[in-house]
């Protein structure tokens, strides 16, 4: 998608591009932002050539806008969802609660995890089963 999107700014031109300008910088900024672990690093660089890319077709002071609208509007949309979020948990505490459970039983996997890499010999316990029921608030 990304060489595709070069494909169409190159094909389209200058003065032509601009008005997608924010559509195309959408996914490129994502990609460069993006901090999730199992990230491509061709992705990242093929991005980055793009916006270079741009950057040079278009002119600075247009790209610079353009990027930063895209910029204002992720973040917009970052402060929205952990909003959403923090309505949820009062609005629904027992989905807050659960989601809180499996988010420590899956840090004390990980601990157990990396524990194990670092010291072979030594085994953690783990528990068996992953279903809801273990998850479930426990009076």
């Amino acid at each position: 998608i990304f060489k595709f999107l070069g494909a169409i700014s190159v094909d389209l031109g200058q003065d032509r591009i601009k008005p997608y300008l924010p559509t195309i910088l959408n996914p490129l900024y994502r990609e460069l932002n993006s901090n999730y672990a199992e990230q491509d690093p061709t992705l990242k660089n093929l991005s980055q050539e793009i916006i270079e890319f741009l950057k040079k077709l278009v002119g600075l002071e247009a790209f610079s806008l353009a990027f930063s609208s895209v910029q204002k509007q992720a973040n917009q949309k970052r402060i929205m969802r952990k909003k959403q979020r923090a309505l949820q948990t009062v609005a629904n505490p027992d989905i807050a609660a659960r989601r809180k459970l499996k988010r420590h039983k899956n840090k004390a996997e990980t601990r157990k995890r990396k524990i194990e890499s670092l010291r072979p010999i030594y085994k953690a316990k783990r528990h068996r089963s992953h279903t809801l029921k273990d998850l479930a608030m426990v009076e």
